[in-house]
């Protein structure tokens, strides 16, 4: 039996979907019963036929934190997706990042131990690989520098990686991936589904920097891939290409027939931009949409290396104007 933990995400329901084709026993977490039908929109990307498939899945509501519901969820399981994480960028939400992405995948990796896993993947992202100076390329080895300027969502991760390598000493097997910027249909509401959204509204500019871009589905046959594989106690950075911002932007308005950007937002704009932002959220209590970590990250070029996954799976990641491309098509027809 395999345990999915984020089934209703991104990442977890595309996951479930290839697990579920490859008639593999499944059960899958959930917290919010309304959001099964993110699970399910995600299917009907692949086939018309989806309720079979969705309805072969073994779903337990369980909340990462509930130890109870925790330990029933892993009863008879043998290998572990661990999915679920909470995602923002926003400081006052630092607490509850912390209790839910280190916390919560604390709690998979006593359980895991608990139970006798056979393997753990475990799902964090380039924001917890450290950065380098002068934009050399950053890959496994580049080293996390607790005094860099980093983002609380960045912080969490980490902490939720030092849980997995403390649980590797305690003779857990795990691999973990670090995507970037994951590209997939399905969701449109949130996460990068959004963004084919927001650029078929329009968007008034683009900005100075680079975004490390890879697809949905290279990512989970990569995960998949390691957990069937001997390869144990190792990270793997997962990014497909490097783009500027212009070329992505450009590219999600050409997906959706919307006009691309043609301003590109300089740096005194996004500072003013962030700030009143911020005002708007102490005033109303509105989410926020930028901070100062989100202007940095859209305004700072890097490079993500790519070449270690790469070796150890012999394996090349889809074209990222493809999977754009037909992102964009899956979205005009939902």
């Amino acid at each position: 039996m395999i345990l999915v933990t984020g089934g209703t995400g991104l990442v977890g329901a595309h996951l479930l979907y290839k697990l579920i084709s490859n008639k593999e026993k499944v059960r899958a977490i959930y917290r919010n019963e309304r959001k099964l039908d993110n699970t399910k929109n995600v299917f009907s990307c692949y086939t018309k036929d989806y309720t079979a498939l969705f309805d072969a899945i073994e779903w337990v509501q369980a909340d990462i934190l509930d130890i109870p519901a925790l330990t029933e969820a892993f009863a008879g399981v043998t290998k572990v997706y661990h999915c679920a994480a909470f995602v923002s960028f926003e400081p006052d939400k630092y607490h509850l990042l912390r209790k839910t992405n280190i916390e919560g995948t604390a709690n998979i990796v006593n359980l895991s131990l608990a139970h006798n896993i056979s393997k753990l993947c475990y799902v964090s992202s380039i924001a917890a690989i450290g950065h380098t100076i002068n934009n050399d390329p950053i890959s496994e080895k580049t080293i996390w520098n607790p005094e860099d300027d980093h983002s609380v969502y960045a912080i969490t991760k980490y902490g939720a990686e030092m849980e997995v390598w403390r649980g590797t000493q305690e003779g857990l097997d795990a691999v973990i991936v670090n995507p970037g910027v994951i590209l997939g249909a399905g969701i449109w509401r949130y996460g990068t589904g959004s963004l084919f959204k927001k650029a078929k509204h329009g968007m008034r500019f683009y900005t100075s920097g680079t975004v490390a871009l890879i697809s949905v589905d290279d990512v989970i046959n990569v995960m998949i891939q390691l957990m069937q594989s001997n390869i144990i106690n190792e990270r793997f950075v997962l990014v497909a290409e490097n783009w500027t911002y212009k070329d992505f932007i450009h590219s999600l308005a050409k997906s959706v027939n919307a006009k691309p950007p043609k301003k590109m937002a300089g740096s005194i704009l996004l500072k003013m931009a962030w700030k009143l932002d911020w005002l708007t959220h102490k005033i109303t209590g509105k989410r926020r949409e930028l901070t100062k970590h989100i202007v940095k990250s859209l305004t700072t070029e890097t490079n993500y290396n790519n070449d270690k996954i790469k070796t150890a799976l012999d394996l090349e990641f889809k074209a990222v104007n493809q999977t754009i491309r037909k992102i964009g098509s899956q979205f005009l027809n939902q």
